[in-house]
């Protein structure tokens, strides 16, 4: 079993940055791909950015490239989502899952485990 927990959530101003942190507890995790999603008010879930554990490679949907960088303390079950030049269309409630498969992808529905989400309000 994985469970995920999101942290980092709040209300910023528009242009500030914000860091979220997704930490991963479970086990056969050596290979999993661990992805940040979004969900705005009124809007379906969307991808914004994945990491192997495998490799640390990383890949990112064209519209998050440039403000949005997904990261990974070391060799840690911990991986954040830095957010700069927020906008109040960031304003959503923010995700991580895991998917155990060693393949690096955005699919919402191939993400097995899930968080409970963070909300992120960017608001002046």
């Amino acid at each position: 079993q994985v469970q995920l927990v999101e942290s980092g959530g709040g209300t910023v101003q528009p242009e500030g940055t914000l860091k979220l942190t997704c930490t991963i507890f479970g086990t056969e995790l050596d290979r999993a791909c661990v992805g940040w999603f979004r969900q705005a008010p009124g809007k379906e879930r969307e991808g914004i950015a994945a990491i192997s554990f495998r490799d640390n490679n990383t890949i990112y949907e064209d519209y998050a490239k440039g403000r949005f960088t997904i990261s990974r303390d070391s060799t840690t079950n911990i991986v954040h989502l830095q957010i700069e030049r927020l906008k109040p269309d960031d304003t959503a409630v923010y995700y991580c899952a895991a998917d155990r498969s060693s393949y690096l992808h955005t699919v919402e529905i191939w993400y097995e485990y899930w968080g409970q989400g963070t909300q992120v309000t960017v608001s002046s």
